[in-house]
């Protein structure tokens, strides 16, 4: 009993001398359950719709007061005025709006003379959550649009007619790009941050010293086999998931080529950053204990579950911040639409950008403590 006492008092003394582990230890499983309580079952606001009008009678401007009255109210969406139709397709298949609303030229007409006038609804629905959304709104929108007409003896007669922009896409095919962007993610954990804790810790940094290596290069060449690991997974997991989950032509070599510039681009910059978060820790305990934490902090904000509009404000502006959201938004164009990169080229801009900075400042803070 005195030798297993002996032990519980050395495990106890060695965490109690470790400050940041007692943090992470007692603090971050708060945060895991805030961000875990916000991130699933949020209501859908926000989205931007496309409004193509070539009727601009009297009822559609009706019709578009109602769109006014919930942007400023419920603000489930928030209409984008297009002049061309061939513009906000091309918008919405490229991701900078989420649903175009077309108002045919014979719509008056129509509603006057109670012949069965239409709009139509053009959705991306490779976002089931954001579809679900949008449908239900413009469902209730025109059922109370139907409810007022123009004047009693006008009935409108209104109904909605859903296009939708692709073949049905099922959870698991959204849920593949997170879980590529989590394979990276797990990949520059092991190799980004415990064995360079590991080798840490048992000296084998100061060893590398020895040798004619310099420290920028050192820490470089860190990175840059943590990178090809993490590259290697990512592309295995993309070709098989995207069998599994039935992606059309998921061998197809344009997309596969476009695919791998992304899982580089990726894979730098989560290796750089995973550097970034290590490069000053000292106790192997520390990466061990955090990477759980920090996987929520950065997985379920990203929007890889669950749409980023069903997030309360303070998540939204983590979610501008996390390397996984631009990730995950790249890989969902890639995947589902086959989108060309220009399509993705904000988000490969961002984690290029990240990762230079990353490893920039991981080899400054590198210098500093060896």
């Amino acid at each position: 009993m005195k030798r297993t006492l002996a032990i519980i008092e050395r495990d106890m003394r060695r965490f109690m001398r470790s400050p940041t582990l007692i943090v992470v230890s007692m603090f971050l499983p708060i945060v895991q359950l805030i961000v875990l309580g916000y991130a699933f079952g949020g209501k859908i606001k926000e989205l931007r719709v496309g409004i193509v009008d070539q009727d601009r009678g009297i009822p559609t401007v009706k019709l578009r007061e109602m769109f006014g009255a919930i942007a400023a109210n419920a603000r489930t969406f928030t209409t984008v005025d297009y002049t061309d139709l061939s513009q906000a397709n091309t918008d919405l298949r490229e991701g900078r709006i989420n649903g175009v609303l077309t108002i045919p030229p014979d719509f008056s007409r129509r509603y006057l003379t109670q012949d069965k006038p239409q709009v139509a609804l053009i959705e991306d629905n490779t976002d089931n959550f954001a579809v679900g959304g949008l449908e239900g709104s413009f469902s209730d929108l025109v059922a109370a649009y139907n409810q007022r007409g123009l004047s009693p003896r006008v009935p409108s007669g209104v109904t909605l007619s859903v296009v939708e922009l692709y073949p049905y896409v099922p959870y698991i095919q959204y849920l593949l790009s997170g879980t590529i962007v989590l394979a990276i993610y797990i990949s520059a954990m092991i190799g980004g941050g415990i064995i360079y804790i590991d080798d840490k810790a048992r000296g084998l940094h100061e060893g590398y010293l020895l040798t004619p290596i310099s420290k920028t290069e050192l820490i470089l060449g860190f990175i840059l086999s943590g990178s090809i690991k993490a590259s290697l997974s990512g592309m295995v997991l993309t070709t098989l998931g995207s069998v599994i989950a039935g992606i059309p032509h998921p061998l197809d070599p344009v997309r596969l080529a476009k695919l791998f510039i992304l899982i580089v681009i990726t894979s730098v910059a989560l290796i750089s950053m995973m550097f970034l978060l290590m490069v000053r820790v000292s106790d192997p305990l520390v990466p061990r204990s955090i990477f759980g934490v920090l996987n929520t902090l950065l997985y379920f904000p990203s929007g890889a579950v669950y749409p980023i509009y069903g997030f309360p404000k303070w998540m939204r502006v983590m979610a501008k911040f996390d390397p996984f959201t631009y990730a995950v938004h790249a890989f969902k164009c890639l995947l589902l639409k086959n989108t060309p990169l220009v399509a993705i080229a904000g988000d490969l801009t961002y984690l290029a950008l990240f990762g230079i900075v990353s490893m920039l400042l991981a080899t400054w803070l590198f210098r500093r403590t060896l």
